[in-house]
């Protein structure tokens, strides 16, 4: 009795009904042409409306500032559609990241070291915002965009900080530096074609070494005093300048007036006297006699009078007790 043996099925033949077995039955022409179909749906593209695209062909720019929408482009490796957000806006940070920021990495010291003009070692930390201007240029102008802009924003920092004194970077400068850095930072920028726009230069940190702290500190808070005296001494000034010119204006005023009395006084004085002098030449006796009895009603109602009768007797106790009486009146 014979047994014959059947042959095991082939293990990689498709399964009958499936996708590869039909794949497989279709006519090699009608395979591609599904296939080419289908390369060229996958160049459809939709750029959202916070997004601008750029364009390539072959590795040449064909497109820089596609627009929001949808299109269709060349698929890769033919074409390639490369989307980028250029209102958001991007950040670098100069000295090492803040320790506020989200997942700040440990900073390290020497970054964040810049010299001043008069030698002083300053601990300065920025941030700069910007955001893409130039899509082509963003993408193809350099390997890595941030860390160029770091760079040049760095640069310009350190030479800012270098023309000044360590007392104008800590107080007075700080605005002025900000806008000197970006403006020169954007020039420097531009002339290495990034592609992107500076918004916004901020130094948040200014510090000195720990070493120095406790001297910086005193030395701030003698600048302060030094300031408050010298605010206490002008609206001293202030004060005491108006009203002193005041007083001095005053005894000018009044100056004036008492040489104008005298002057008038004096004047009036010598036309009386000429006038006087013109009548006692005219009529000596007269004008005596005229002028003994006018100076005399002048002086008598002045004096203390006694009358005594040209016969009488005088009584002197009548003027030891006037005497006495005047001099008991306070």
């Amino acid at each position: 009795m014979h047994q014959h043996a059947h042959p095991a099925p082939a293990t990689d033949s498709p399964p009958p009904g499936s996708l590869a077995e039909s794949l497989r039955r279709l006519p090699v022409s009608r395979l591609a042409g599904a296939l080419a179909a289908l390369w060229l749906l996958s160049g459809v593209y939709v750029i959202r409306t916070e997004q601008q695209a750029v364009l390539t062909t072959f590795g040449a720019l064909s497109n820089d500032q596609a627009m929001p929408g949808v299109g269709w482009h060349w698929p890769w490796p033919v074409g390639q559609v490369y989307k980028l957000k250029v209102r958001e806006l991007k950040r670098a940070f100069i000295g090492g990241e803040l320790a506020d920021e989200a997942n700040a990495l440990p900073a390290d010291p020497v970054l964040s070291q810049f010299l001043s003009g008069d030698q002083n070692i300053l601990n300065v930390r920025a941030v700069v915002q910007y955001s893409i201007a130039e899509p082509a240029n963003y993408l193809f102008r350099s390997a890595d965009v941030d860390l160029a802009v770091a760079n040049a924003v760095e640069a310009t920092l350190e030479r800012q900080i270098s023309t000044r004194a360590v007392d104008e970077v800590l107080t007075t400068e700080k605005i002025a530096i900000q806008e000197e850095v970006r403006r020169q930072s954007q020039e420097l920028i531009d002339r290495h074609g990034l592609g992107v726009v500076l918004s916004t230069v901020n130094i948040r940190s200014v510090t000195p070494p720990a070493e120095a702290a406790d001297a910086f500190r005193d030395v701030a808070s003698a600048r302060a005093d030094s300031a408050r005296i010298v605010n206490e001494a002008e609206g001293y000034a202030n004060d005491i300048l108006p009203r002193a010119r005041g007083q001095a204006q005053q005894m000018l005023s009044a100056s004036h007036g008492y040489r104008e009395r005298r002057i008038q006084q004096a004047r009036g004085d010598a036309a009386r006297f000429e006038k006087l002098a013109s009548e006692y030449a005219r009529n000596p006796d007269v004008t005596r006699s005229r002028l003994f009895l006018e100076t005399m009603e002048e002086i008598l109602p002045r004096l203390r009078k006694t009358i005594v009768d040209e016969g009488g007797n005088l009584d002197l106790n009548i003027i030891r007790r006037d005497s006495s009486r005047q001099s008991s009146l306070p």
